[in-house]
């Protein structure tokens, strides 16, 4: 068994974003740039990427809540919010730390008097994903309900199935996880929002973090879907515009289980690095990748397989991996806060999102003055926006009951949204696989939309 071909660490040539992605430190602000001095453990394998600079560490910026006062509108049909969050299916792994991100948000609004004078309640269904029809089902289930909000589905495949369900209902869709570039275009009605970047900027952030690291050469194993195909052409003009060459990518279908094909064809073209663009396929990817002497510091993941692998792999199979996930690092607090919603909680993927979105919904439905799903999304733009910052429902709905505009920044990071209803600038965190096969945060990279 042989090892993919060292390579001479290399400073790699970066053009100009047009998203103006800049390298930022972990904290959200002004704190100063990472140093790009020194190299992780990926020299060994030929690539020396920028010294890990962030702990993901630190506390989030709460403000000062007081007394909230009473709204002076009270509503006869109670807010209602749905989530079709994967607990089943090949995105399960993201479904606890987006539902905990859910009730903890549902918790603090209740907590802060709800909405309009009275309780929100939410109700769960499994999205699965795009192998079955359970998203379809659960979908009408809750329309059925009467739900005026969906935060949902992770998958961006999932959501293509029920998107024009949903909006056509007049009800609110709010993905935490959605990044296929598609949903930007797409004729929701007003009606579909995410707190998640489209994938032209997680692209471009793994794309130009993978020439920094000195790999001149990348092979791609990907899965055939909106998610898997649109974040794979991204990262490959990034890199390419970074100077560096594609020379393999190998797709697969959901539901595949025999990957040996598709590794053979990478591994044949002698990549440098491998971007591996997958769901939980990853797990039976690795091993075999490793197994044929690739060096775990070759390995760059992504949101949809970016997990906790140490019950799945050997200790130190995935040491010195490194992958992508959009949003800025889950800070110790809110960490906390998550697990008394859960307590078994290992992964914080898309926690904060799935939180922010269910405070801006809360936002929106009083700023409307209304539970309606379209007089909710209409207001949705503006309480992102423009006003008064604050970052948790009191906060904010005291200053919308004193007659104030609101710019609500969540755990998410900034947000701010554009006519389409994406995020306009986002963070990208970068994280490192440690010997026992889980990640810690490396560093942040934020860019424009």
């Amino acid at each position: 068994m042989t090892s993919l071909p060292r390579v001479a660490p290399r400073v790699a040539k970066l053009t100009v974003l047009s998203l103006g992605v800049a390298l930022l430190a972990t904290a959200c602000g002004g704190s100063p740039a990472p140093s790009s001095s020194g190299s992780s453990s990926a020299a060994a394998a030929g690539i020396a990427c920028p010294a890990p600079s962030a702990t993901g560490a630190g506390t989030s910026a709460a403000g000062e809540a007081g007394t909230v006062p009473a709204s002076a509108t009270t509503t006869p049909t109670p807010l209602k919010i749905g989530s079709l969050l994967p607990t089943t299916g090949s995105l399960a792994f993201l479904g606890p730390p987006e539902i905990a991100g859910v009730n903890l948000g549902i918790k603090e609004v209740n907590d802060a008097g709800g909405v309009l004078g009275k309780p929100v309640e939410v109700i769960h269904r499994d999205s699965g994903d795009t192998k079955t029809d359970i998203a379809t089902q659960s979908t009408t289930a809750l329309l059925g309900q009467g739900v005026s909000a969906i935060v949902g589905a992770a998958s961006s495949g999932v959501s293509k199935t029920v998107i024009n369900q949903i909006t056509g209902a007049g009800v609110v869709q709010f993905s935490p996880a959605n990044t296929s570039p598609d949903f930007t275009a797409w004729d929701d009605k007003g009606l579909y929002w995410r707190t998640a970047p489209s994938d032209v900027l997680q692209g471009k952030v793994l794309g130009n973090y993978m020439a920094t690291c000195g790999a001149q050469t990348v092979g791609m194993i990907v899965l055939n879907d909106a998610y898997g195909t649109g974040l794979a052409k991204n990262v490959q003009s990034a890199f390419e515009a970074a100077g560096g060459k594609v020379v393999a990518q190998e797709l697969f279908n959901e539901g595949d289980s025999q990957f040996s094909s598709q590794v053979d064809k990478v591994l044949a073209a002698k990549p440098d690095a491998i971007a591996l663009i997958t769901f939980d396929q990853a797990k039976s990817i690795v091993p075999l990748m490793t197994g044929k002497g690739v060096k775990p510091t070759q390995i760059f993941m992504v949101d949809g397989n970016m997990s906790d692998y140490s019950k799945d792999f050997q200790p130190g199979t995935l040491k010195g991996a490194q992958g992508t996930i959009p949003g800025t690092f889950a800070k110790d607090d809110f960490k906390k806060k998550l697990l008394t919603i859960d307590p078994a909680l290992k992964d914080y993927s898309y926690a904060g999102e799935s939180y922010d979105a269910v405070n801006l919904v809360a936002l929106a439905a009083e700023a409307a003055k209304s539970t309606k799903g379209t007089d909710i999304a209409a207001q949705l733009k503006a309480v992102s926006e423009g006003g008064d910052k604050c970052n948790t429902f009191p906060t904010c709905v005291t200053l919308l009951r004193n007659g104030k505009d609101i710019d609500y920044d969540g755990q998410s990071g900034p947000v701010s949204f554009s006519d389409a209803g994406d995020p306009t600038e986002a963070y990208i965190g970068i994280y490192e696989y440690q010997d026992d096969n889980t990640y810690k945060p490396a560093k942040e990279e934020f860019g424009k939309l």
